[in-house]
């Protein structure tokens, strides 16, 4: 008998856990049977830490094709010319309900950690051990269940609600919830798991869920679902932690040697060479998510202009003069990297490659090209600043000081140092500076994907819009021509993936997206 995903693929959670630190230290040391877990203190912790694991795995962050990435690629801003994951089919428009994909793996992936979770959530309240310490790790949990339930939201509208342990019997039958359902439940999670949480931890803890964490992911939830008034709440709640504060290198917020810096709220960590990551060979070697012409055109000149208002650009040298993110975001031919200057040769799907979450543009070793271990930043201080802006922004009938102040902060940040925003702007555009700087701030970190949702505007940046490349080397072929054909996006149907048909072979509860056949 098939059994589905919900149903078996978290299950060995029950009788196999990775013996960890108190630091997520993930070396497997030993195995349990359901019978003879859940009796520690210790083991409640080896519990939360595999619930944080699942986030480690190939099929979320954990590979050179990590999903996280592909997310980049559905927007205007970069290109996968790989096709890992069916990511340029999505990208083109020409996927089907029998497209899997993207889908897929996220499906498996955050089923795998809910399922985590609920065995936490369940088993480790009777266990006898510091009352703290359980209430911390079960709010933990919570949170972790809470970003699961969210990353499969976002992407798939309403899915099957499991809330308790694996069960083959409840679990493989379960019919979606609705997207306003799962978000209940999610802000649900979040509430309970704020006061329970640590505001901050000790080096030998740090990388766990905060109370910052907690709070950052409820504003980007109700943001998400146009609730201006609780996203403002939500980010003055994480102002009053008096916890965070932007990182002065704009680059060195995603690098090993500043992990856990002021800004970061939460991040994937990882432990090489026991488990590493190939970002380095994602954005070196393969070139597989590379940056487009669209996105360096878009970065302003230090004027606060764009290049095509301001005096100070020189299409001769497009790369003087221009917002310091884009030398901390991308690497161009030209460029020094690596201890040399980037080649058209090295380069070669665009001309372009980020460097955010990677050592390369610096790294000379071996190692540093086989396996690393720089963590994902996935919740940092200056998306709450820009959701408080956005939010502000779309309450109020013209921006407010408060409402500039958020956005000139990012724009200001030592590494940066871009001019102020005008005064005097109308809420439109306000709002349209905001996209872009939001654009411009977190290009390769995923978030435009959700942005352009949000914003009800993909159809408009996506549809009839071709993927350019650089035309620094001809000679080399990288001409400034059209790479990877025309993007196309239906919003009839698009702003929802396919469910898996898979899942709904195994579970005749599920039910297909609207538009697909």
């Amino acid at each position: 008998m098939k059994s589905s995903s919900i149903k078996y693929q978290i299950i060995f959670i029950c009788a196999c856990f990775i013996s960890c630190s108190d630091f997520l230290d993930m070396d497997p040391t030993d195995t349990y049977t359901d019978d003879s877990f859940w009796k520690t203190s210790s083991q409640a912790i080896d519990a939360i830490n595999a619930c944080y694991r699942a986030l480690n795995e190939n099929d979320l962050f954990g590979s050179d094709q990590a999903p996280i990435f592909h997310y980049e690629n559905l927007t205007p801003n970069s290109y996968h010319k790989d096709n890992n994951q069916e990511i340029a089919t999505y990208a083109r428009g020409a996927h089907t309900s029998t497209t899997l994909g993207m889908n897929v793996v996220t499906w498996r992936g955050c089923y795998r950690g809910i399922g985590r979770c609920n065995n936490v959530i369940d088993k480790v309240p009777a266990i006898e051990m510091d009352g703290t310490l359980k209430n911390r790790v079960i709010g933990e949990a919570k949170f972790l269940r809470a970003y699961y339930y969210w990353t499969l939201n976002a992407m798939f509208g309403g899915v099957p609600l499991v809330l308790t342990s694996p069960n083959m019997g409840e679990h493989g039958n379960l019919p979606r919830s609705t997207h306003a359902e799962v978000v209940t439940q999610i802000i649900k999670d979040l509430d309970e798991a704020v006061p329970v949480l640590e505001t901050e931890y000790v080096a030998a803890q740090d990388g766990r869920a905060t109370k910052g964490a907690a709070l950052t992911l409820k504003a980007r939830v109700l943001l998400q679902n146009h609730d201006y008034a609780g996203t403002v709440t939500a980010c003055e709640d994480v102002f009053a932690l008096n916890r965070y504060e932007l990182f002065s290198d704009y680059n060195g917020i995603f690098r090993q040697a500043s992990i856990g810096n002021s800004e970061v709220i939460f991040d994937v960590r990882w432990l090489y060479p026991t488990y590493s990551h190939g970002y380095d060979i994602l954005h070196g070697q393969y070139q597989t998510q590379t940056p487009v012409q669209g996105l360096i055109d878009a970065y302003q000149m230090t004027d606060g202009k764009s290049i095509h208002e301001s005096a100070l650009y020189d299409p001769d040298k497009p790369f003087e003069n221009r917002d310091p993110r884009l030398a901390g975001t991308v690497a161009w031919i030209g460029k020094p990297w690596r201890g040399a200057v980037a080649l058209a040769t090295q380069f070669f799907t665009t001309g372009y490659t980020f460097v955010k979450f990677t050592e390369y543009s610096v790294a000379t070793t071996e190692a540093a090209l086989t396996g690393s271990n720089n963590p994902y930043v996935v919740l940092r201080y200056a998306d709450v600043l820009m959701m408080y802006a956005e939010a502000l922004n779309e309450q109020l009938s013209a921006p407010s000081d408060a409402v500039y102040k958020a956005v000139n902060d990012v724009r200001g940040r030592e590494s940066v140092k871009m001019p102020p925003l005008p005064a005097g702007l109308t809420k439109e555009d306000m709002r349209e500076a905001i996209r872009l700087e939001r654009r411009i701030e977190f290009a390769g970190e995923g978030y435009y994907y959700h942005d352009i949702r949000r914003w009800g505007i993909v159809q408009d940046v996506m549809n009839d819009a071709y993927v350019y490349k650089s035309n620094l080397a001809p000679d080399a072929g990288i001409d400034g021509g059209s790479v990877g054909g025309q993007r196309k996006f239906n919003a009839d149907r698009d702003y929802l993936f396919p469910i898996p048909y898979t899942e709904m072979d195994l579970n005749p509860a599920l039910f297909q997206n609207p538009g697909y056949k």
